[in-house]
């Protein structure tokens, strides 16, 4: 069963849409959002060129040239990961780490049959991340990077489902994919795969829900929970697997949960000590329901909430040489703006980062509140010596970079 759209390249882009329009579905948000996301698969054919973000000569780079250490890459075999042991080693005078990559060692497992797997390029591979962090941006979601490049007629991983959705973007060379419904849907990040491998296994042998081979351009979205396994055809293959690490109800559950807790721990009754001889709950416990839900209902779990998702990720690169002739060259005229994916929030006089917390006076507050919308302007519209303080702090950055 494979489900098909036409690509943006037919019908069009509307004005300002985002990369999950203009260059991953084909669908406006609003269709995505409505008939795809987390319900099922969607293929996408020919639904861009990628080759401004990666390439085979990209895997070449990354491996021979740029020091990786693991775990920025592993390597499989068979439904198999290899020791790190196998492919890293010291990288010479200046450079004597031990868990380098090594070349060689890759090559010849490479040739050998292996895959591998470059981990985190939204750390590594700047168009790899920039176009990462647009996607964060429209979904809302944490977005993570890996880039699976496999030999001619080689299977990396077994059957397997994960914890987060996924987008792959089939780069070079072909490969087959088989997905088969869930067996356990919409997986929490600690309910993995292998907690259920005889299910997983038992239904992977049945019929596929979709049996198909991605070509360079194409684009394959899996809600977490979706099993797959995929196969390179007559040649080398190399995807790029954008994992959508999605917020849950559960997760704003756990928030609100803790909220509640942390606000009775000022209770002086639940702090109180049971009973002598008490030998069971049964005698306390509807008192602490009714107090426990008198908290859930006043708790407010969103400085939690936000503070988790500025930890789940980093604000865009910041150059130091830049950002010192920024400062040094500061004037009235200078443009400047926030910098990109700071998850900056302003609470009452206090602007909460990604990079830190900073406290402002009165007078700079409607200064800052209008910096949040990302937009550039001019120092002097701001206030110099604010705009100074920003930049020293990393929050701005000149409107060019």
């Amino acid at each position: 069963m494979s489900t098909s759209r036409t690509t943006l390249q037919d019908v069009g882009a509307a004005p300002g849409a985002g990369v999950l329009e203009t260059r991953l579905t084909g669908l406006s948000a609003e269709e995505f959002a409505r008939d795809v996301w987390a319900r099922k698969p969607l293929l996408t054919r020919r639904a861009s060129d990628f080759s401004d973000l990666f390439s085979a000569e990209a895997v070449d780079e990354l491996i021979s040239r740029r020091g990786l250490r693991t775990p920025f890459l592993r390597v499989a075999k068979d439904g198999a990961t290899l020791p790190d042991a196998t492919f890293t080693s010291s990288a010479g005078v200046g450079a004597t780490i031990s868990d380098q990559l090594d070349d060689t060692a890759l090559w010849r497992a490479f040739a050998d049959g292996a895959t591998l797997v470059l981990q985190a390029l939204q750390r590594t591979w700047g168009p790899v991340g920039e176009f990462g962090a647009r996607l964060s941006a429209q979904l809302g979601h944490p977005v993570q990077a890996n880039a699976y490049v496999t030999p001619p007629q080689s299977r990396g991983f077994d059957a397997h489902y994960d914890v987060h959705d996924v987008f792959v973007l089939q780069i070079a060379g072909t490969k087959r994919w088989l997905v088969h419904e869930p067996v356990h849907p919409d997986p929490l990040r600690d309910q993995p795969w292998t907690d259920h491998r005889s299910a997983v296994a038992e239904a992977a042998r049945g019929a596929a829900h979709l049996d198909t081979v991605l070509e360079p351009g194409d684009v394959l979205y899996l809600p977490r929970g979706w099993l797959h396994a995929a196969e390179a055809l007559g040649g080398v293959s190399v995807h790029l697997t954008l994992g959508i690490h999605t917020w849950t109800r559960y997760a704003l559950a756990e928030q609100l949960a803790q909220a509640a807790l942390a606000a009775l721990r000022d209770d002086p009754w639940m702090r109180s000590t049971l009973p002598l001889g008490v030998d069971g709950p049964d005698g306390e416990l509807g008192m602490i329901r009714q107090h426990l839900l008198a908290a859930v209902t006043k708790a407010d779990p969103a400085p939690l909430f936000h503070r988790a998702r500025r930890g789940q990720g980093r604000p865009a690169p910041l150059g130091p040489l830049a950002q010192l002739a920024a400062v040094d060259g500061l004037g009235p005229d200078t443009p400047v703006r926030l910098r990109a994916a700071m998850e900056a929030r302003l609470e009452g006089p206090r602007l909460t980062t990604r990079v830190g917390w900073l406290d402002f006076s009165e007078a700079d507050l409607p200064s800052v509140s209008r910096l949040l919308d990302g937009e550039a302007r001019a120092a002097g519209e701001l206030g110099v010596a604010l705009v100074g303080r920003l930049l020293r702090a990393g929050v701005l950055v000149p409107a060019g970079e």
